[in-house]
């Protein structure tokens, strides 16, 4: 088992109720699902090289296929037409996404160059946290010699919290390293 999720079901859920933070086991929050976002330019759509570089280091960060996501609309001023191909991403659920949260907490983010902690302003209001990486070749899975063009992402962290201040109390329980 992981050690956030062994984290959670020890330490978080019985410490919410204790606080009276949650009146029951199911009403303690609960991270329900990460996605992981990254697009590409449009260079790198026409590129076959470069779209399948994204695709299979996205698997590799994120132990999972990744899906392709392509416009809906084409949007002139970005020279992009619909159905063009513009970027990945991938859905982490139950065992994948506790897998990814421990690497993310603690390999990644303390691999980051000047690393403070991640912001607390980056909640939704419903409780859901978004966090960008600029460079990809932090994560460990990734060779850095075969890495041609260094890319960014986007971190989704969903929660089932009603409002930002339980999404705080969850991830901070998590030992997310916030600013302080």
């Amino acid at each position: 088992m992981s050690q956030i999720k062994e984290n959670y079901t020890n330490i978080v859920i019985p410490e919410f109720i204790k606080k009276n933070i949650a009146k029951n086991i199911m009403d303690v929050p609960k991270i329900t699902k990460i996605v992981i976002n990254t697009g590409y330019n449009y260079n790198t759509s026409t590129n076959k090289k470069q779209t399948t570089d994204i695709f299979n280091d996205l698997s590799l960060i994120s132990g999972q296929k990744p899906i392709i996501t392509k416009a809906k609309k084409s949007i002139a001023g970005f020279k992009i037409k619909e159905g063009f191909e513009i970027g990945c991403k991938v859905t982490l659920r139950k065992k994948n996404m506790y897998n990814f949260l421990d690497k993310l907490i603690f390999l990644v983010l303390p691999r980051v160059r000047d690393f403070r902690g991640l912001n607390i302003k980056s909640f939704d209001g419903r409780g859901n946290y978004s966090l960008s990486i600029k460079e990809h070749i932090i994560f460990p899975e990734i060779d850095y010699n075969k890495v041609d063009i260094i890319r960014g992402m986007d971190i989704s962290i969903v929660t089932n919290a009603r409002n930002n201040e339980k999404g705080i109390l969850l991830l901070k329980a998590l030992k997310f390293p916030f600013i302080k």
